[in-house]
């Protein structure tokens, strides 16, 4: 989307940053009383909001005051990659909040012609999103414990009454009473609109595919609106190979990108495994290849890929998945 003006918004709790690609600069507190003040900069810039787009990274929850004021007042916005925007850099020397405002500027500048301004969430998807995200924190916090646990059993030979291990396999059973009641936050939130609960339970008859993998996908493609092919959200979650070689010297095999969404990456892998156990067709095919000699990972690799390709089919056709239906899905 080529627009007249790029500005780079450096977030961080407190403050943001704001930079025209030219090195105009304002700073202000990450509050509506900030944002007015970007407003008054704007105007004062002579900058309308149809002739602008605000390029932003995907800071989190840092960013989402600001998403909300910007979709209010329809100012565009668009959030890219950390990693891409320091990649298109290069080499660097110093830096702060001003200049990777400006940094970020200069990057929306020079691949305006492939940025798309983000369109809003709506309030469902976006209590979806938060969580979701609570949820995977609390899982991540209850995996370190029962890894101490088991650590101090094996290694220390504590017993599950002492004060250790008993203190910290409270908190377990803590955080899987709060884990639940989050998954029951999230199934009423999926009722709330008949399009994520029928897509929801579209995804689950996909074998492999339960409810975490199904949610996890809504909320990664924002219910299958953010990607609208299979192979995309495949790169996206680092599944898709890709050729390596150069010139005539250079012949590798091909192999995925390790720049990728690792918690999906992940979620895919445990799908495969599933479906390679309960899938006739996918175990027969993992079968077939272990036989001919290739590697499980990249066999495991083609059936996160024939998973996530069916899980796309069901949602395009709206009706649920047929076993040997899609023979090559």
């Amino acid at each position: 989307m080529k627009v007249p003006h790029i500005i780079g918004a450096d977030l961080s709790k407190r403050t943001i940053d704001f930079a025209t690609y030219q090195g105009i600069h304002l700073k202000v507190s990450n509050c509506r009383i900030g944002f007015d003040e970007l407003v008054k900069w704007l105007n004062k810039q002579g900058i309308n909001s149809s002739e602008m787009m605000i390029v932003m990274e995907h800071t989190g929850l840092y960013s989402y005051r600001l998403t909300q004021f910007l979709e209010k007042h329809k100012i565009p916005f668009t959030k890219v990659s950390a990693l891409a925007i320091k990649r298109s850099i290069g080499l660097v020397r110093g830096k702060n909040d001003k200049i990777d405002a400006i940094r970020i500027a200069r990057f929306g500048f020079e691949k305006q012609d492939q940025l798309m301004p983000d369109q809003p969430a709506g309030k469902v998807m976006e209590r979806l999103q938060m969580l979701h995200s609570t949820r995977d924190r609390l899982v991540k916090h209850r995996t370190a414990l029962i890894t101490a646990v088991e650590e101090y059993q094996y290694n220390c030979g504590l017993k599950n009454n002492d004060v250790i291990i008993a203190s910290q396999l409270k908190l377990i059973k803590d955080f899987d009473r709060q884990i639940a009641r989050i998954q029951e936050g999230i199934a009423s939130t999926i009722e709330l609109e008949k399009n994520l609960k029928d897509n929801f339970i579209l995804l689950q008859s996909v074998k492999g595919v339960g409810k975490i993998v199904a949610m996890a996908t809504i909320v990664k493609t924002r219910n299958f609106t953010l990607f609208n092919k299979a192979r995309k959200f495949a790169c996206y979650c680092g599944t898709a190979p890709f050729e390596n070689s150069s010139g005539i010297s250079v012949r590798g095999k091909t192999k995925v990108s390790p720049l990728a969404d690792k918690q999906m990456k992940t979620l895919l892998d445990l799908a495969a495994k599933s479906a390679i156990q309960y899938d006739k067709e996918l175990r027969e095919y993992y079968l077939r290849r272990i036989a001919a000699g290739k590697s499980k990972r990249s066999t495991r690799n083609i059936i996160r890929n024939k998973i996530l390709f069916r899980m796309f089919a069901v949602i395009k056709r709206q009706t649920p998945f047929v076993q040997n239906y899609l023979k090559t899905a």
